[in-house]
């Protein structure tokens, strides 16, 4: 290899430990190995800022930017309160049954936003329903965010891995649909029954308390009715297209900036509130991320990797299809599941055309997308939402440790991996 070769090896080397151990935040390691790759010539601005192969991915950014905007609206109307409100009554106060439904609703959610936005609105809910009802808090939140990122796993939109792999792939929303949806929901049903062994000493039924929260009415949450049905009749017309870009010739990030931008025309609001609560962190994570892992591209790297993982697999699809599930479950464990996609991706994409193209080999897409969703439930670091959550319940008094959560997230990461690697198989090669 050439020394701008190894001197982008270094770099991404020492970015992802940056990352992984959190020893620098991660929008600025991802900004600054950008940066660098960019110093040292590695890739130039006119890749970086304007290639669709090796450089930002505008589609993802401005997908993510819309449906932020939606949600950054929609907050204000206290649908999210009422949803938990209405969880916890429907519950009547029953431990396993709240837990059931909280799980239900936040994959729902989950798979309709993006994950991270799901549990910023629903954890501090959790909290506060928690409490009222004696229950202990950090099961209900571990479970809420497992159950966020299974149910992310159903839609383009629901996790930003999937939103990575169908800009690179160019899958439709009806494509994750069709193909991630079934395996997502039959797991979310399958968590559901395992919650009720993994967390059954926080199920103590306490009846005065639960009588308290009969008391409460959902209704009250709700802070604007004009702006939730304004919110609900853009969401379902940004749902529909989402559905149908294909026919109507729009990119899911067209979709979504219109639906954002409509909205907040429409809200009457104070566009600077709205955009203090834009996750441009997140974005500016991604944007420095894309850069680096085209520098990679544009040199050579990932061509190399992809077509040596290509001859590996000697055309064995459902070799290489197990490998993408099973082997993406260790690196988006350690680290987040988000450079590891963002990274892995292209060489995926490599596997794909030597294997006869997305007709012939979509299903590496499919098992690469399990594998790297399923595994955010793995540790602490595997997933944004769970770092988001660890940190909302931080805040309110409430420690979440590396091993407390992964002594549950371990073990719902193998049951559900196991699960999808059995679909995987039915689906696409027993039964095809």
């Amino acid at each position: 290899m050439s020394v701008t070769m190894w001197l982008a090896l270094a770099v991404f080397g020492i970015v992802y430990v940056l990352i992984a151990t959190e020893r620098v935040h991660r929008v600025a390691a991802a900004l600054g190995g950008a940066v660098v790759m960019l110093v040292l010539g590695v890739t130039s601005a006119e890749h970086a800022f304007f290639s669709k192969r090796a450089g930002i991915d505008w589609d993802v950014i401005f997908l993510l930017l819309g449906m932020m905007l939606i949600v950054a609206v929609l907050k204000r109307t206290g649908i999210f309160e009422y949803v938990a409100i209405w969880a916890a009554k429907r519950a009547r106060g029953r431990p396993y049954r709240l837990m059931v439904l909280l799980i239900l609703a936040t994959a729902f959610l989950s798979a309709w936003l993006d994950n991270v936005t799901t549990v910023l609105l629903l954890a501090p809910v959790t909290i506060v329903v928690c409490r009222r009802l004696g229950l202990p808090t950090v099961p209900y939140l571990i479970a809420e965010v497992m159950a966020c990122n299974i149910g992310g796993a159903a839609t383009l939109i629901g996790d930003p891995p999937n939103i990575m792999i169908g800009s690179r792939a160019g899958l439709s929303f009806n494509d994750f649909l069709l193909h991630m949806a079934p395996i997502a929901t039959l797991l979310v049903v399958v968590f559901a029954v395992m919650a009720r062994w993994m967390f059954r000493s926080a199920f103590v039924y306490d009846a005065k308390r639960a009588a308290q929260v009969m008391e409460m009415r959902e209704r009250d949450a709700i802070k604007d009715r004009r702006l939730l049905a304004v919110s609900g009749a853009v969401i379902v017309i940004v749902m529909v297209c989402f559905v149908l870009h294909t026919t109507l010739h729009l990119e899911p990030s067209v979709v979504a900036i219109s639906g954002g931008l409509v909205l907040l025309a429409l809200s009457r609001l104070n566009a600077r509130d709205v955009a203090r609560d834009v996750e441009w962190e997140t974005l500016a994570f991604f944007t420095g991320l894309f850069v680096m892992v085209g520098a990679m591209v544009q040199i050579g790297v990932i061509t190399d990797l992809g077509q040596a993982a290509a001859r590996a697999t000697e055309g064995q699809l459902f070799g290489a299809s197990m490998a993408l599930l099973f082997g993406s479950v260790v690196p988006s464990a350690v680290i987040d599941n988000i450079p590891f996609v963002a990274s892995v991706s292209p060489v995926v994409s490599e596997i794909v055309t030597a294997s006869g193209g997305l007709e012939h080999a979509a299903v590496l897409w499919w098992s690469f997308a399990l594998g790297a969703d399923l595994a955010g439930n793995a540790t602490i670091i595997a997933s944004s939402a769970n770092v988001v959550t660890v940190g909302i319940a931080d805040r309110a008094g409430h420690h979440i440790s590396f091993w407390q959560f992964s002594r549950y997230g371990l073990v719902v990461t193998a049951v559900t991996t196991a699960i999808a690697g059995l679909y995987v198989w039915l689906r696409y090669f027993a039964l095809a």
